[in-house]
């Protein structure tokens, strides 16, 4: 019922396009602002989505670290990768997912960027402990398996779900993986017509709750319908400059 609501949105957005040049581009705008601010400030940047707005424009903000700085410009840059993917229809792969975790920590890690960890971590705050080290390789590549195969009857908005919680249930990278989680979760709603979810950074203690009650207990349903009130709150953003 949740999907069958947003895809009536969602054709309705449709049923409109193309969007007038100018109106288009400032929803675009909007909407990277919102979702780099978010996804940095979820993982500890402090940057304000107003001194967010500025790096993005070049500036550079007093007493904020370079790394601040840096988690600004790479998601950018992530994101200008993201939409060639999308309109390239490039399939989901191992490669996809480390070329976008590479850009997010460039500059910051060049050293683990874009490389599986080969070492055992914990995730603060969090009951799941991500597998050991020597079982990335093969639990990733079964995430793609699954994501190819048994996921391809799903709904868009749960496979989106799914792909976004298993990999950061397996926690292939030292850092970087919330954003790049969040990232591969648009790609796969980007590639269906969706607009991209924004998770907002006021909701984090709900998002990491949910994520966690999924990895411990398999049951995926919490954070599906998180995911999806994101979506549906895009898609009214979207639809309200058409009134």
């Amino acid at each position: 019922m949740i999907f069958k609501a947003i895809d009536i949105k969602k054709k309705k957005l449709e049923d409109n396009r193309p969007l007038p040049k100018h109106t288009l581009k400032s929803l675009q705008e909007t909407i990277l602002l919102e979702w780099i601010y978010n996804s940095n400030a979820i993982e500890g940047n402090t940057l304000t989505i107003s001194e967010t707005k500025v790096v993005l424009e070049g500036i550079t903000i007093g007493g904020k670290s370079i790394r601040e700085h840096l988690e600004v410009i790479n998601h950018r840059d992530a994101n200008v990768y993201l939409e060639e993917l999308v309109k390239n229809k490039e399939p989901i792969s191992e490669w996809v997912l480390k070329n976008l975790h590479r850009l997010i920590l460039k500059t910051i890690d060049d050293e683990n960027a874009g490389v599986y960890r080969q070492e055992n971590v914990l995730i603060s705050g969090a009951s799941h402990r991500p597998p050991q080290h020597f079982l990335i390789k093969e639990q990733m590549e079964q995430l793609i398996d699954n994501y190819n195969n048994q996921w391809q009857n799903l709904h868009p908005i749960h496979r989106a779900a799914l792909l976004h919680g298993e990999f950061v249930k397996i926690h292939p990278f030292v850092d970087g993986n919330g954003r790049t989680a969040r990232l591969i979760m648009n790609l796969e709603l980007m590639r269906c017509g969706y607009p991209p979810a924004i998770i907002k950074a006021e909701i984090r203690s709900s998002y990491y709750d949910t994520l966690d009650l999924a990895h411990i207990t398999g049951d995926y349903s919490t954070f599906i319908e998180l995911v999806a009130d994101c979506v549906e709150t895009s898609l009214d953003l979207w639809l309200s400059v058409l009134d």
